[in-house]
C-alpha cells in the first residue's frame, strides 16, 4: 500500500509540473519517442518517467540518438574554470578572433571546426561579453548559445 501511494504521489508531482509548462519539460529519450499523446499531464508524467528510468536519456544527448539533439560543445569543469582564470586575455583573443587561450578554449570544448567557431566568437564578441561586469558563467552560457 505505502508503494502504491509513493507512486501516486510521485505521478502527481510529476503531473503538476508537466501542467506548468509544455512538452519540453519531457525531455528527450524513450518516453518521447513511445508515448506521442502529449494531450494530458498524465501523458507528460509516463514520458517524463519513462525517460527518467530507462536509462537511455544520457546516451540518446551525447549521441543524438531517441530525439535528442547531440550539443556540440562539451562544457566541462575544465573548460569553466580556464575560463574564470583568463577572462581578460579570452576577451581580447576573441575579439580579434585568434590566440594561444581561444585554440586551449577550442580544445577544453572539444570544438571540431576550430576556424569557423574562432569567426563565430568574434562575430558575436558583443552578445557573449555583454557588460563590463560580466562572470564566467554567463560567458560560457553566451558561448554556447551565440557561437553556434
Amino acid at each position: 500500500m505505502k508503494k502504491l501511494l509513493v507512486s501516486l504521489a510521485a505521478v502527481a508531482a510529476l503531473s503538476s509540473a508537466a501542467f506548468a509548462t509544455v512538452n519540453s519539460q519531457t525531455g528527450c529519450g524513450l518516453g518521447s519517442v513511445i508515448i506521442k499523446d502529449n494531450s494530458s499531464a498524465v501523458m507528460l508524467a509516463l514520458q517524463a518517467t519513462t525517460n527518467g528510468t530507462s536509462g537511455n536519456q544520457t546516451f540518446g544527448i551525447t549521441s543524438g540518438t531517441s530525439g535528442c539533439k547531440k550539443t556540440k560543445l562539451v562544457m566541462n569543469e575544465r573548460a569553466q574554470e580556464f575560463v574564470a582564470s583568463n577572462m581578460d586575455i579570452l576577451a581580447k583573443e576573441i575579439a580579434v578572433g585568434h590566440g594561444e587561450s581561444l585554440d586551449t578554449l577550442d580544445e577544453l570544448l572539444k570544438v571540431q571546426d576550430k576556424v569557423a567557431f574562432n569567426a563565430a566568437l568574434q562575430a558575436n564578441y558583443n552578445k557573449i561579453y555583454s557588460s563590463k561586469s560580466v562572470k564566467m558563467a554567463d560567458v560560457l552560457d553566451n558561448i554556447s548559445t551565440t557561437a553556434l
